[in-house]
């Protein structure tokens, strides 16, 4: 048994303290008001909050998931913890399926024996994505989710070696077959979310009716916000069933309108950084699927003719940014952690509560992690000679009032 106090910590969406938590078994059994005399570790500054999760990101450290190695994945597994990262859902965007299921199998043999961030399983970012908004996705891939298509992707749940790797598919409602894919999948228990489309808000609507539960970087290539079409963006802010993916680099989307999507989906909002093999790096060359992305010395990768493709981003950064342009921190921090979790139905994890994995990362007064912990274990401690991540423009602007 481990007892950790501190003078702030995240509890249920809050701020309070001085408090104590207390973790046995890889899981937190009590959160105590004040601090224990006898605490094991007494934090006398900064905030104690659950492990920072990441559902969305294709790569880190110089490793692009689709391609990684045994170990790669364990490289970025180490690393993450120095973000403030204890859990993180890979993202594949599109490719050829033979690429994509190789792929899979090389994640499903590393994913048990990973000693750092924990994975949580494989988001498929395509390739059942419109050609109208495909962003750096090849659009030579890109096909329409036909019953066959989509039932090739559920025997990844079920094949050995792959059992359960797929949690999550992005999808276009709009193309033929894309409502009955989502009900497809959604009924097979993979977590369905919109993006790289063109639909309207009427089919965004019809897509949640049939299970679809996210949105994949709101206003980022998807039919925009209009007064009198209000696309996909206007429909999921609109739409409490929806969980809108938030690239907060203050470049995919501009810190006035993070603020509006804060506001207008107060509670809904998951911090992801949609980050590919440059995050962490310096400015240079890098790889995503296939896909040659220049990171320049504004931190914004982007491929030959200048589209953003992903990003460079880390979830800390995104949480330094929005608290940089007066967003409470405690809603901040929630969109980092529980909102993420339980986007994927993971009350295991996001959260300070007996029974949660003792996921927690302690921040200094400025957001930056000093300690991380995985199931109980400590994995990152800032000055211990544990890897950080490279110096890389800091994005957050000047702070603007919320």
């Amino acid at each position: 048994m481990t007892s950790i106090s501190a003078p702030r910590v995240l509890i249920e969406g809050r701020l309070v303290g001085p408090a104590t938590v207390v973790m046995s078994g890889g899981v937190v059994t009590e959160v105590l008001d004040g601090a224990a005399p006898e605490a094991d570790i007494a934090l006398d500054s900064g905030v104690l909050a659950p492990g920072l999760v990441d559902i969305q990101t294709n790569g880190s450290f110089g490793v692009d998931f689709i391609t990684a190695t045994v170990e790669d994945w364990r490289l970025v597994s180490d690393r993450l913890p120095s973000t403030g990262v204890t859990a993180f859902q890979p993202t594949y965007i599109t490719a050829p399926l033979d690429v994509l299921l190789s792929g899979l199998e090389r994640a499903g043999a590393v994913f048990g024996s990973l000693a750092g961030a924990q994975a949580m399983g494989v988001h498929l970012e395509g390739p059942f994505l419109s050609p109208k908004k495909p962003g750096v996705h090849d659009p030579r891939y890109l096909v329409a989710p036909t019953p066959e298509r989509v039932g090739a992707v559920l025997e990844t749940l079920t094949a050995e070696g792959t059992r359960g790797l797929v949690t999550m598919v992005t999808l276009a409602p709009e193309l033929d077959g894309g409502v009955e894919a989502v009900r497809q999948l959604a009924t097979a228990g993979v977590r369905v979310s919109l993006g790289h489309t063109d639909a309207l808000a009427a089919q965004v609507r019809a897509a949640a009716d049939e299970g679809a539960t996210l949105v994949t970087h709101i206003f980022n290539a998807q039919r925009p916000l209009n007064h009198r079409e209000p696309g996909v963006p206007g429909a999921a802010l609109y739409d409490p069933r929806f969980t809108c993916g938030l690239i907060a680099d203050l470049h995919h989307v501009a810190p006035e309108i993070c603020t509006l999507v804060w506001r207008a989906s107060a509670g809904r909002v998951a911090l992801v950084t949609d980050a590919i093999a440059a995050a962490g790096m310096p400015p240079g060359e890098y790889e995503l699927s296939g896909i040659t992305v220049y990171l320049g010395e504004d931190g914004v990768p982007r491929d030959a003719a200048g589209v953003i493709g992903g990003s460079a981003l880390t979830l800390d950064r995104a949480v330094r940014n929005l608290i940089g342009i007066g967003l409470d921190e405690a809603s901040v921090l929630s969109a980092a952690t529980r909102v993420p979790a339980d986007a994927l139905g993971r009350s295991d994890l996001g959260r300070i509560a007996p029974g949660a994995r003792a996921d927690l990362v302690w921040f200094d007064d400025e957001y930056r992690p000093l300690r991380t912990w995985v199931a109980g274990r400590t994995v990152f401690e800032a000055g211990s000679g544990a890897p950080a991540p490279a110096d890389s423009p800091e994005l957050a602007r000047e702070r603007q009032p919320a």
